[in-house]
């Protein structure tokens, strides 16, 4: 088994669990999608993804690419992989330790946020191989750096810090390396606690832009606003503000 995944409350925490360092080929990909469907049908409220091996993913299973390995030459299912793991309705979380290089980099960044170890190292470092990033991780740079840093990250190949890569706003937080699995978690947590449905209009409301622009966004706003209104979550939270104050709702996730 590659990956495994378990309930945490109302986490669902799904284990990168390829020996030795998370190699990346269509089976581990398609052993995620499967656990994030797992964990959502059993009622999580938000995903932790991590790894139980020395790297998050240290890169691709190269022996196998182009041959038994073949998501990359198919656009329709790398569409498929991509909406299952970025527009999974809940928030996602990847927690990196170690090396996320290529296409391990390109999975922590189908998640919505990504905390790191200060200890790890990342990288778009296909190009050293005589590849272009497979997987769509140029892009998703770019969506959070912008182009020009996606060129040099994608064109160079080299690893970088993670600080230097909170700091471009391609991570959200950097941790000690002792702290990662707490402070993920506690992130996670915290998601898993909020207005669940509400989360997930304000992930189609970012999603939209970074793939269409302001306008795309606005083009579904009145959709999502709709979607929201109806939520009970939303009737709580009104609620409880006008009853107790701000932030004092317990969210349900309906």
């Amino acid at each position: 088994m590659t990956v495994t995944h378990e309930l945490d409350g109302k986490v669902g925490v799904v284990t990168l669990a390829k020996p030795p360092h998370n190699l990346l080929d269509d089976k581990l990909i398609n052993d995620v999608v499967a656990a994030y469907h797992e964990v959502l049908s059993a009622g999580c409220r938000a995903i932790l993804l991590r790894s139980a091996m020395r790297h998050f993913c240290a890169g691709a299973e190269m022996a196998s690419w182009g041959t038994g390995t073949k998501l990359h030459t198919d656009q329709a299912g790398l569409e498929r992989v991509w909406r299952s793991l970025e527009d999974v309705p809940v928030p996602t979380v990847a927690a990196v330790n170690g090396g996320a290089l290529g296409g391990g980099l390109e999975l922590a960044l189908t998640c919505d946020m990504i905390v790191a170890a200060n200890t790890s190292f990342l990288g778009q470092v296909e190009v050293a191989v005589g590849l272009l990033p497979l997987l769509g991780g140029t892009q998703r740079i770019a969506q959070r750096a912008g182009i020009a840093r996606a060129k040099e990250i994608s064109m160079l190949g080299r690893r970088h810090t993670p600080e230097a890569f909170e700091r471009w706003g391609i991570i959200n937080l950097v941790v000690p390396e002792a702290e990662l699995s707490g402070a993920s978690m506690t992130m996670a947590r915290q998601l898993a606690a909020g207005p669940t449905r509400v989360i997930k209009g304000i992930k189609m409301q970012a999603n939209l832009q970074g793939r269409g622009g302001i306008a795309a966004a606005d083009a579904r706003q009145v959709e999502i606003n709709d979607m929201i209104w109806q939520t009970k979550d939303r009737q709580r939270g009104a609620d409880a503000f006008f009853a107790s104050g701000p932030a004092t709702a317990v969210f349900e996730g309906d």
